[in-house]
């Protein structure tokens, strides 16, 4: 039996993060993990008691007035952590492996109609696969198991045996869960899906279509870009093309085969499809050529169950009222962190942003939005947010060397990549897409409506072909609406200085 609270901290370390209070006690989940010595990654936020009669936040700590402080028991930290803290999947699970069955039935029995024990009772059975010796709660009203105001929540499912609404926005093989914060919550508030909409509502639809072009383009060229390639034009345009046609198809195990087909097309060095291999994202040592991993790759013996979960998540989500961009997070950065391919999972990924946001309507019909393109903008804040999920996972992998300089995962990590807090995650993406909405298309819009307007200004004033007029204003945007000497002296050399000058000054009337 665990022994909870035996000694208040005193101010020292946990896992590695200063506790803010001396003589405080850990609380909730940070309790269970120290109790039962749980080998998981820490929660975002932590928990503690405090000495002091003001509940206030510390960095990574969350700190609770002495009335808050549960009983020193099993019941109590998990009952704390459920109401404060939210679910924790993982954390969960890997609790319920040394609690025993019978710790957990007690709790059941010592309150059969209690709101925190009947989630409880749901989350073991739920997560082990397996019944409780209890029978089937009484009638009693039925509680939601994710508490709304904590984490986003999804189709209500009824557990009549505990009485509990089952909310959770997944499957028991792939539900990564997203807390409520402020930054989420104002987000949401701002309504981006009607902004976008609202920006391109008097916008010609040939100008539109223009800018679509556009941004596709410079959408497939920046996930190219990220991946550190620069691959000639044509395949630039033809993954610009599947970009396009997002949101057409639903998603499958076969459509992410063809994905990649598109992504990979010379398939002579690598194994195409679910990898059967261990995988990594990282570096090899220069001499010896070991693998340095950033980030470890699900085990292949678990992609057909993490793969099934994240399709089975998708599929879920798809016919509810769950928002697009949370709903994007939530696939996409899931399909990136199980790495199931042997190649091409980035752009795979970031296609994936596209997908869901046409597929949920939230994308204005007929336009792509340039995620990779932002994602390029802020790559370093991109990597920070790969980075908050990896780091703390690659602690808890066991692996060796494989003879090909690969990795071969030795112990089990599923719960590492199908239960994960996608928070900070989401919070990147939202801001992604607010950047596309609130300038990146408003910008194009209104770039190629100061072109057309320059463009007919110079055709009118001399008779120059489509491809010179194009060039031209493309050499006075990239010098500040002036023609470089490069430019008068080769390419349009047979312009006159009146002439130059003319166009120069409708250049500063139009784009000021």
């Amino acid at each position: 039996m665990a022994i909870y609270n035996q000694n208040s901290h005193t101010g020292t370390i946990f896992r590695g993060f200063s506790i803010p209070e001396k003589g405080s006690f850990l609380a909730g989940y940070a309790e269970l993990i120290a109790a039962h010595g749980l080998k998981v990654p820490l929660p975002d936020t932590l928990c503690i008691i405090g000495t002091k009669h003001k509940k206030y936040v510390d960095g990574r700590w969350n700190v609770f007035t002495p009335r808050h402080r549960p009983e020193d028991t099993l019941y109590g930290h998990l009952t704390f952590a459920l109401k404060y803290e939210a679910i924790d999947l993982g954390l969960l699970n890997a609790l319920f492996q040394v609690v025993s069955a019978t710790d957990i039935a007690s709790i059941v029995r010592s309150e059969p109609t209690g709101i925190y024990s009947r989630k409880i009772w749901f989350l073991w059975e739920w997560l082990r696969e397996k019944r409780l010796d209890l029978e089937d709660a009484a009638k009693c009203n039925f509680v939601s198991l994710v508490n709304s105001k904590l984490q986003f929540e999804g189709i209500h499912v009824l557990s009549k045996r505990h009485r509990i609404r089952n909310n959770l926005p997944g499957t028991k093989h792939f539900c990564p869960l997203i807390r409520k914060t402020k930054k989420l919550e104002q987000f949401l508030g701002k309504k981006l899906s009607e902004a976008a909409v609202n920006n391109i509502s008097h916008t010609h639809p040939d100008l539109l279509s223009r800018a679509a072009t556009f941004l596709l383009l410079k959408d497939s060229k920046a996930s190219y870009t990220i991946e550190g390639e620069s691959p000639p034009h044509n395949r630039i345009e033809r993954w610009g093309r599947i970009i396009g046609e997002a949101g057409s198809r639903p998603l499958s195990v076969e459509e992410f085969e063809y994905l990649q087909k598109q992504v990979i097309t010379d398939s002579r060095f690598i194994e195409p499809g679910l990898r059967t291999e261990g995988g990594f994202v990282g570096e090899h040592d220069r001499v010896s050529g070991m693998p340095m991993p950033d980030h470890i790759s699900a085990r292949p013996d678990d992609l057909k169950t993490l793969m099934s979960g994240l399709l089975d998540t998708y599929g879920h989500l798809r016919e509810n009222e769950f928002d697009a961009v949370l709903m994007a997070t939530i696939i996409a950065f899931g399909f990136v962190f199980i790495h199931p391919f042997e190649d091409g999972n980035g752009r795979i990924h970031r296609y994936l942003f596209h997908h869901i946001l046409a597929e949920k309507g939230f994308v204005p019909k007929g336009l792509i939005f340039p995620v990779s393109a932002v994602i390029l903008e802020r790559i370093d804040e991109y990597r920070k947010t790969l980075e908050h999920y990896s780091k703390p996972r690659l602690g808890l992998i066991k692996w060796r060397p494989t003879e090909k300089n690969n990795v071969e995962v030795l112990n089990e990590t599923l719960d590492l990549y199908r239960y994960f807090d996608a928070t900070k995650q989401a919070e990147f993406f939202f801001e992604c897409v607010e950047e596309t909405v609130s300038q990146i298309l408003p910008e194009e819009v209104e770039y190629l409506r100061k072109y057309d307007l320059l463009n007919a200004f110079i055709k009118n004033y001399i008779d120059m072909p489509d491809n010179l007029v194009d060039l031209l204003i493309r050499f006075l945007s990239q010098n500040n609406g002036k023609l470089s000497k490069r430019g008068r002296t080769k390419e349009f050399d047979k312009l006159t200085d009146k002439e130059i000058q003319a166009i120069e000054i409708k250049y500063a009337e139009i784009f000021r």
